[in-house]
């Protein structure tokens, strides 16, 4: 076994390797950027070199700097994680050619793998089940035009290098093709220095099952059962669950069987991952092959009580599998829920910023967290802008389901906008719950998943009042008990005290009047009195309300109230006159970024009529494509900003003279 590896990784999946890698007494390297100096991982490894700028092609992708690290410090195998060099032929050669371990596959199944068009041909070779499409090499726009044709629509263009939803468009219809071409090959370009696509029939309401395999340098293959990832936005991953629910144990053990087949197709080694489409009538077809570590892979470690990354250094030191087929079972069931810095509101827009809470659920047999940042850390505009995975594991799928969505109603992030709400919406919707799956669930279920914000509740404005009321209520012990200036009964002279508090939620206020009582307040709220008393102790709020008792969270951050309370999250504001009075500034209007990044593309001209709804501009953040559209009609009056600028969150894009 290694004495020392580098991981040439960061983040949450940096973090997983250290913990096997300690408990395997192998010591660790990490390499950061600037970005993430002050990262959880970078105080965890046993040493940590720093490597560059936060932008990944300054730093995390800088092959040659990172094998100068790791001979440098002695490591005698790199970890690549997954995304950045996991899945880059050229740098697992070239740790080979510098007597340093790559710990992953072989630089040639890597290349048969990697590019989605050869490995086709290579499963079509291998007897592995394959749906139409083109993956030549021809990249002609009139010949790929002339191929998805004959192939028919709805088509799906892929970027040939991609993965992870990137440079990937459905195609309905003819007109929208060469459109949709353009872009996934800027896209894909973009992320993976390589524009080349492939085309395939999409098919309709497919399942996406993957198979979990792992393979020596003794001649063995074997799986680690499947994995169901159907439920998907923008062809990324959401909610991943093991063992895929509803296969018979014919498909099962096809596809299976197929993806042992694809792997020894290619002189695989480590561990990796065959993904299938599979149809509604139960045939399935090869999507691809991902030769990495997956970010879900910890679903299966629950199901099968194995330690995936241990598999994987100990196979890559040598050593034979630690388990043959027949060796391995299936307990249970397990779900993860990746948790984003995003706006599910707004298009899944990525957010950035500081983390002011992140407060999880207590880990346990049944819950785990794998998270990359930590309150107080920030979610930065330069990498993936995962926050955490949380997964869950119990005896039936039915339990399984129950406890992730406790632990995501458990779950309280304050700083920046999350996903953890529509998880919870998605966890519960009834095709979910029934295990009706496919890709098309989020779009088919937008009513339920998106629903209007709800306004805060009169109980959740009475937990908020509570905060207020106890905060700014003086505690003051006194020697005396008996001393009228040590109680807190709101007696008055005159009357007893009143305080009156003004809540605000977007364009709504909300007015409390309370009035003090030696066991708690009257609170009138919307023209209707409640009797209140509770307890405040840090974020949690216990409330008896007309003696109905309450259990809430409340996280305040400067004027910001969060109150999570069945399953919501609430945010109001506590209206302070005076710092109203400070903020209050005219804002200049127009189209505003929504987030940071490099304006790519431009469409309108100035003084062009638009309607609500036409593409103005396209911004590149974090590897993907955004579209900025006219809100209303109107005519352009100016562009602040041109091809290639770099912009960032809230800047003003673009000016409109709205017609309405």
């Amino acid at each position: 076994m290694f004495n020392k590896i580098l991981i040439a990784n960061r983040g949450e999946i940096a973090r997983r390797i250290i913990k096997t890698a300690h408990l395997m007494g192998v010591k660790t390297v990490a390499v950061y950027s600037d970005a993430d100096q002050d990262a959880p991982f970078v105080r965890e490894a046993d040493e940590a070199v720093h490597i560059g700028p936060p932008p990944p092609s300054e730093s995390y992708l800088l092959a040659d700097r990172i094998l100068d690290v790791a001979k440098a410090t002695g490591a005698q195998a790199v970890h690549p994680g997954y995304g950045f060099l996991s899945e880059n032929a050229n740098f697992a050669d070239n740790c080979a050619q510098n007597d340093i371990v790559f710990i992953g596959p072989p630089a040639s199944s890597i290349i048969d793998m990697g590019d989605k068009s050869a490995s086709k041909r290579l499963m079509r070779e291998a007897g592995v089940p394959l749906s139409p499409g083109y993956e030549e090499e021809n990249q002609d726009t009139a010949h790929l035009v002339e191929q998805v044709n004959k192939i028919g629509y709805p088509a799906m263009i892929k970027a040939s290098a991609g993965g992870g939803g990137k440079g990937m468009r459905i195609v309905q219809k003819a007109e929208q093709f060469e459109e949709a071409l353009a872009s996934c090959q800027r896209e894909s370009k973009a992320a993976f220095g390589d524009d080349r696509v492939l085309i395939e029939k999409f098919i309709e309401n497919p399942r996406h099952v993957e198979i979990q395999v792992f393979a020596d340098n003794h001649g063995n293959t074997i799986h680690l059962f499947e994995r169901d990832c159907s439920s998907q936005r923008r062809h990324q991953k959401v909610i991943e669950e093991a063992p895929a629910p509803g296969l018979s144990d014919e498909t099962r053990d096809a596809m299976h069987k197929a993806a042992i087949a694809a792997a020894e197709a290619v002189g695989y080694r480590g561990a990796g991952t065959v993904e299938f489409l599979l149809a509604p009538n139960g045939e399935f077809y090869f999507m691809e092959m991902n030769t990495r570590l997956q970010v879900e892979h910890p679903v299966t470690e629950l199901i099968t009580g194995l330690d995936l990354v241990e598999w994987q250094l100990r196979i890559a030191a040598g050593e034979p599998l630690p388990a043959q087929q027949n060796e391995i079972s299936l307990s249970g069931h397990a779900f993860e829920a990746r948790i984003y810095a995003e706006d599910p509101d707004n298009g899944f827009l990525p957010a950035t910023g500081k983390l002011v809470r992140l407060t999880f659920p207590t880990a346990s047999e049944h819950i785990r967290i794998d998270a990359g940042v930590e309150q107080d850390g920030v979610v930065s505009p330069h990498y993936d802008p995962m926050i955490a995975k949380l997964i869950t594991w119990d005896e039936t799928r039915e339990k399984a389901l129950d406890r992730l969505s406790s632990a995501l109603n458990d779950t309280h992030i304050v700083g920046l906008e999350t996903n953890v709400a529509f998880l919870n919406r998605l966890a519960n919707v009834p095709p979910f719950k029934a295990a009706q799956l496919d890709t098309g669930l989020i779009e088919r279920e937008q009513e339920s998943l998106f629903p209007e914000k709800s306004t805060a509740s009169n109980l959740a404005l009475i937990l908020a009042s509570l905060v207020e009321l106890q905060g700014h209520t003086p505690n003051i012990p006194q020697s005396d008990p008996h001393s009228p200036w040590g109680s807190q009964d709101g007696w008055r002279l005159g009357g007893r005290a009143q305080k009156r508090l003004l809540f605000t939620e977007n364009d709504q206020e909300h007015n409390v009047v309370a009035t003090y009582h030696a066991d708690g307040y009257s609170l009138l709220i919307n023209k209707k009195e409640y009797t209140v008393s509770g307890q405040v102790n840090d974020d949690n709020v216990t409330v008896t309300v007309d003696g109905k008792i309450t259990k809430a969270s409340v996280i305040c951050h400067e004027l910001e109230r969060h109150i999570f309370l069945d399953n919501q999250h609430y945010q109001i504001y506590l209206f302070d006159p005076l710092i109203a009075a400070e903020n209050l500034e005219e804002d200049t209007g127009g189209l505003r970024a929504p987030m940071p990044g490099k304006i790519i593309k431009i469409f309108a001209s100035i003084d062009d009529r638009v309607s609500a709804g036409d593409p103005l501009m396209v911004l590149e953040a974090m590897k993907m494509e955004h579209t900025i559209v006219a809100p209303t009609k109107g005519t352009v009056k100016a562009f602040l900003g041109q091809v290639n600028d770099q912009v960032n969150e809230g800047d003003v894009l673009v000016e409109l003279d709205s017609e309405e």
